[in-house]
């Protein structure tokens, strides 16, 4: 299963009755098992999920540690990048070079690597002691 069809179906899992805006993501881990995510909102707004943090959250607890590609996708008129959030979640295991595909329900994709998602990240490796 690629991806966008692991993110296509995850998304119908979206919890959001509040928003009505199902978003669905899928991580490939460098292992190449791919890690779904759906949001998942509460009635307190900020208490809720992304569906990043929760493939992130897949991830972690399937064993795997490292990120090398992302497909993020909602209903649309366009492509929709992570929240500002969510695109620090994913560089936390994410390098530079990972492919992050933003995609729309009617199939529209935009492609992007980390470092253009995030330019300047804040990253582990400024946490390293030289």
């Amino acid at each position: 299963m690629s991806l966008l069809e692991a993110a296509l179906r995850v998304r119908e899992n979206a919890y959001v009755p509040y928003s009505q805006f199902k978003v669905g993501a899928a991580i490939r881990a460098r292992s190449g098992a791919v890690y779904p995510g759906c949001n998942v909102e509460n009635v307190a707004y900020p208490q809720g999920t992304c569906a990043e943090a929760g493939a992130i959250a897949a991830m972690i607890a399937g064993g795997d540690t490292e990120i090398v590609e992302v497909c993020v996708v909602a209903d649309a008129p366009a492509p929709v990048p992570p929240c500002g959030g969510c695109r620090q979640k994913l560089r936390e295991f994410a390098g530079p070079d990972a492919q992050i595909t933003m995609a729309t329900t009617d199939g529209q994709t935009l492609t992007m690597t980390m470092e253009q998602l995030l330019p300047g990240a804040f990253a582990p490796d400024h946490m390293s002691r030289a």
